[in-house]
C-alpha cells in the first residue's frame, strides 16, 4: 500500500518537513484558570510531493534514526559536572561544553547558555526554583545541542509577567533556546508562563523521558522544525497550543511513539505545519481541534480526544505534500460538541487500513473534500458500526464514502 511523504522527510526521518503554515490568533493572554470543560495508503500522487513506502515494521527504525543513546540515557553521567546554586537577580553564564547540575532557589535569575556552534551543554536540574518577572529562566542563546535533564526532584521554572526582548530576539518562552533541545530525566519540572509560551526551540526539541507540568497563555511546547517524543508524562493547561510545530521555510513535523498525554488547550491539542506521525502512546485531550496538520499518520496509540471543533484536523497548510488523515492502527475515540463541528475532517482525503475508531458527533462523524477509502479496521458512528466512511453534506446530512468515494461537503476548517 503506497502512502505520501516527502522524501525529504523520509531521509531526515521526520525530522523537517513544509512551508507556509497559517497559525490561529492568539487567544487570552493570561494563564487559563480551571474551567469545566471535559478532559478527555492509496492515495492521489500531487505534482508538488513525493510518493514513499512506510509502515508499522519501520516504527524502531524511524527512533533509531531519530534519537541518540545520550538522547535517550534519563541519568546524567556527573563525574566531571560543575555544580551550580541560582541566586536573586543573578545571571548564571555558560560558556563552555559540559554538565552543569543546577540547584538552589532564586528570583529575578536566568541561566543563560552561549557556547561555540559545536558544544554540547547538559544542564540536569537538580531541585531549581526559578521565578522571573520578564525573562526566560533558561536562555540558550548558542550551542549545538542542550540537554535539559531532570534528576529525582521537584523543579519549577516560572515567568510572571509580559516578557521583554533581548535585542531583536523576541525571547517568549520560560526555557527559550535558538537551538537544538532534548528533554530527558527521571524528575518533573514544572513551566509557567502568565503571557507567553512554556518552552520554545528555534530548530529541533528533542523529548524521550520525565514529567512535565506546564501552564501556559501561548503554546506549552513549540518548535520550528520539529518535534520529536519517545516517552514521557505531559500535563498540559494552555490558552493556545499543547504542541505546536512550523516555521516559515517549509518545515514543521511532530512525531511521538510513545509517552502520557493530557492536553487541555483552547486551541489545538497538537498542531504540525507539515506531518502529525502518531505511533504510540496515551492520549486525553480536550481542545478546540485534537490533532491537526495536512498530513496526519495514525499508526497506534489510545487516543481519547473532546474537541469544542474538529476532532481530527487535516488542513492544508503546505502545497508540498497531500492533504490527509490516513489511520493504519490504534484505538481512537473522538467526540465533538454541537454546532459545526466535524469528528474527522480532512480538507484532502481520508484513508482507514486499520484501527478501532468511536466517533460521537451530532452533525458531522466524517467530512473531506477529495476521497475516502476503508480498507481495514472499525468504525463505530454514535454506536453503531458502518461499513462505509460517510460523508457530511450542507445541513448535517449523510451519505457514503468508500473506495475513493467522492465529496460533496464543505472542507475542512482552521
Amino acid at each position: 500500500m503506497k502512502k505520501l511523504y516527502m522524501y525529504s522527510v523520509m531521509a531526515a526521518m521526520f525530522a523537517a518537513a513544509v512551508t507556509g503554515c497559517g497559525s490561529k490568533t492568539d487567544s487570552d493572554s493570561t494563564v487559563p484558570v480551571e474551567n469545566d470543560v471535559r478532559t478527555a495508503v492509496v492515495s492521489e500522487e500531487k505534482e508538488s510531493a513525493s510518493l514513499a513506502q512506510l509502515s508499522n515494521t519501520n516504527i524502531e527504525e524511524t527512533e533509531k534514526t531519530t534519537f541518540t543513546k545520550r538522547d535517550l540515557e534519563q541519568t546524567a553521567d556527573t563525574s566531571d559536572a560543575k555544580y551550580i546554586t541560582v541566586g536573586d537577580g543573578a545571571t548564571v553564564d555558560i560558556t563552555a561544553e559540559g554538565v552543569y547540575v543546577i540547584s538552589g532557589t532564586a528570583e529575578d535569575c536566568t541561566i543563560r547558555v552561549e557556547t561555540d556552534e559545536n558544544s554540547k551543554v547538559q544542564l540536569v536540574l537538580d531541585g531549581v526554583s526559578v521565578t522571573n518577572a520578564d525573562f526566560p529562566a533558561i536562555y540558550v542563546v548558542s550551542a549545538d545541542k542542550v540537554f535539559i535533564t531532570t534528576t529525582d526532584s521537584e523543579n519549577t521554572l516560572t515567568v510572571s509577567g509580559e516578557f521583554t526582548s533581548d535585542g531583536e530576539t523576541n525571547t517568549d518562552a520560560v526555557i527559550f533556546s535558538k537551538d537544538d533541545l532534548v528533554f530527558n530525566g527521571t524528575g518533573t519540572l514544572d513551566v509557567t508562563s502568565y503571557y507567553g509560551n512554556g518552552i520554545t526551540s528555534k530548530d529541533d526539541m528533542k523529548i524521550t523521558g520525565g514529567t512535565y507540568n506546564v501552564k501556559s497563555a501561548l503554546d506549552a511546547f513549540e518548535a520550528n522544525d520539529s518535534i520529536s517524543i519517545s516517552s514521557g508524562t505531559f500535563n498540559i493547561t494552555t490558552n493556545k497550543d499543547g504542541f505546536h510545530c512550523e516555521n516559515d521555510d517549509a518545515d514543521g513535523t511532530i512525531t511521538i511513539s510513545g509517552g502520557t498525554f493530557s492536553i487541555n488547550g483552547r486551541s489545538d491539542g497538537i498542531q504540525a505545519c507539515a506531518l502529525l506521525r502518531i505511533d504510540g502512546g496515551t492520549f486525553d485531550i480536550t481542545a478546540a481541534e485534537g490533532f491537526e496538520a495536512t498530513y496526519i499518520l495514525i499508526n497506534d496509540g489510545d487516543i481519547n480526544i473532546y474537541a469544542t471543533d474538529d476532532g481530527i484536523n487535516a488542513s492544508t497548510g503546505t502545497d508540498a505534500c497531500e492533504t490527509a488523515i490516513e489511520i493504519n492502527g490504534g484505538n481512537i475515540n473522538v467526540e465533538v460538541g454541537q454546532g459545526d463541528t466535524d469528528a474527522i475532517d480532512s480538507n484532502g482525503s481520508i484513508y482507514v487500513n486499520g484501527g478501532a475508531i468511536n466517533v460521537t458527533a451530532q452533525m458531522s462523524s466524517f467530512d473531506y473534500d477529495r476521497t475516502a477509502e476503508f480498507n481495514g479496521g472499525t468504525i463505530i458512528i454514535n454506536g453503531t458500526e458502518v461499513s462505509e466512511i460517510p460523508q457530511s453534506m450542507m445541513g448535517g446530512g449523510m451519505r457514503g464514502g468508500m473506495n475513493g468515494g467522492m465529496n460533496s461537503g464543505r472542507g475542512g476548517r482552521f
